[in-house]
């Protein structure tokens, strides 16, 4: 048996970065990867889909150059091969660094194979056991395929797969209108595909308020994306050329199928029964405030636990971790304020609560909204699309959270992050004086113009 300091199952956002600082503190670490290094975010999320999206974006501004006065003959063509290629390249570029930085690292051990537990501090790979008085499990997730009459009777894509196709769909058909398909489905309109979205529910993107929703609806059927909510029963059947995918009374015939319905967590092939880790009835690993399980000595970071299903949450659970176990920090989970974005275009930055879950909190609220329309650098750009929106409580002046569906709406959003984590009220921040023109500068104006709402 090989003893560790140490043992990082799963080499996503937070596991590898804490397995660099324990190694630099001089310690022995294992860490093992059943994969590639770069968990979801480099191999098959954040830096492949959202390349897929610049060149999306590419190929939309090309076609729209005339508004602009820019004049370019002949058709927009889209080269998939390359597409893939470009994305493929800035996957294996951050694979490779990891790959370098860790090999030249002391104290590490990199090991791919599929890690099970034994006991609480013993863990099997490859035939080999190997223990450690601390184990950090970041094994993140994956797509959940559901039990629709038909779906095994074709061949379907999901999030990982879709991203190495190099040819392009004739009908993308995108089940589920949550964030990975819309941004596909966007993407995809925008290669050239037709494409239809398929919504169980009564609304697209569920999380956010409905006039948001509402808002990224329109957005998308404005380039000219079917949207069918309400779908009711949805079943797969092959036909002669591709899949006719029936939602409810309408039947399209599809020439690809994108599964796009969520996510689960990897930990079920983990040997958890064996350590005693509890998950809960989704199969999350339960952890605490400082992101301990129930068994003394092992941690749970990033998908796996959760508590966020984003490369910034996860990387964030690396740092609460290293700051209370390494230096000596009081850092906790709950504290963390939560923010994310949808990479359609443009985007939607959202923080903290929406006005939904702050009326159903029963706080006095303030509330305002301002179209990107009256935006000076949105009409400059010709890009006037989706509303600002921002919620404060009345009694307190905290800013309880913010939407920003609009040009550069996931980089303007970090201004009221910023002031939300310092806790920063809105009558301090609307005293601020931002650059102009830029988007960021309607944000005094925004928390100028709120107004008390009726619970």
């Amino acid at each position: 048996m090989k003893s560790f300091d140490a043992i990082v199952i799963g080499a996503g956002q937070a596991g590898p970065f804490l397995a660099a600082r324990m190694a630099e503190k001089g310690m022995k670490v294992a860490l093992i990867e059943r994969k590639f290094l770069g968990g979801t975010c480099v191999n098959a999320g954040c830096m492949p889909t959202k390349t897929l999206v610049a060149s999306a974006r590419a190929a939309h501004v090309a076609r729209s150059g005339a508004i602009y006065g820019v004049k370019i003959p002949g058709e927009i063509g889209i080269d998939m091969k390359v597409v893939r290629a470009r994305a493929e390249t800035v996957t294996m570029n951050a694979r490779n660094g990891l790959i370098g930085w860790f090999n030249g690292m002391d104290g590490m051990s990199v090991i791919y194979g599929h890690a099970r537990f034994e006991s609480p501090k013993i863990v099997s790979v490859n035939g080999e056991t190997l223990t450690a008085p601390r184990i950090f499990l970041n094994v993140g997730a994956r797509p959940v395929i559901p039990e629709l009459p038909g779906i095994g009777d074709i061949d379907y894509l999901t999030s990982t797969s879709i991203i190495h196709l190099d040819t392009l769909p004739r009908h993308l058909v995108v089940i589920g209108g949550s964030y990975i398909g819309l941004e596909f489905a966007q993407m995809y309109r925008r290669f050239g595909a037709e494409v239809s979205v398929i919504e169980h529910g009564p609304k697209l993107a569920s999380r956010e308020d409905e006039d948001i929703s509402d808002a990224i609806a329109d957005i998308l059927r404005s380039e000219g994306i079917g949207v069918h909510t309400d779908a009711g029963s949805i079943a797969f059947a092959r036909n002669g050329s591709g899949v006719n995918v029936t939602a409810g009374s309408a039947t399209i015939d599809a020439s690809h199928v994108l599964i796009a319905t969520g996510r689960k967590p990897n930990t079920d092939d983990l040997g958890l029964d064996a350590a005693g880790v509890a998950t809960d009835k989704r199969g999350y690993i339960t952890v605490d405030d400082k992101l301990a399980t129930n068994v003394e000595g092992i941690f749970a970071l990033g998908d796996c636990n959760g508590h966020g299903a984003f490369t910034h949450t996860s990387y964030n659970d690396f740092e609460i971790a290293a700051a209370n176990l390494l230096d000596g920090d009081d850092r906790k989970l709950s504290s963390r304020i939560l923010a994310y974005a949808l990479y359609i275009d443009p985007p939607l930055g959202r923080v903290g609560m929406t006005e939904k879950q702050a009326r159903a909190s029963g706080r006095r609220i303030m509330v305002s909204t301002r179209p990107m329309s009256r935006v000076g650098r949105a009409n400059e750009r010709g890009e006037t699309k989706g509303f600002m929106k921002v919620i404060a409580d009345a009694e307190t002046k905290e800013i309880l959270g913010a939407a920003i569906l609009g040009i550069e709406g996931d980089e303007v959003i970090h201004g009221i992050i910023d002031a939300m984590n310092a806790g920063t009220t809105y009558p301090t921040l609307q005293w601020s004086v931002p650059i102009h023109p830029t988007v960021s500068e309607l944000i005094p104006t925004l928390l100028s113009d709120l107004k008390p709402v009726q619970l």
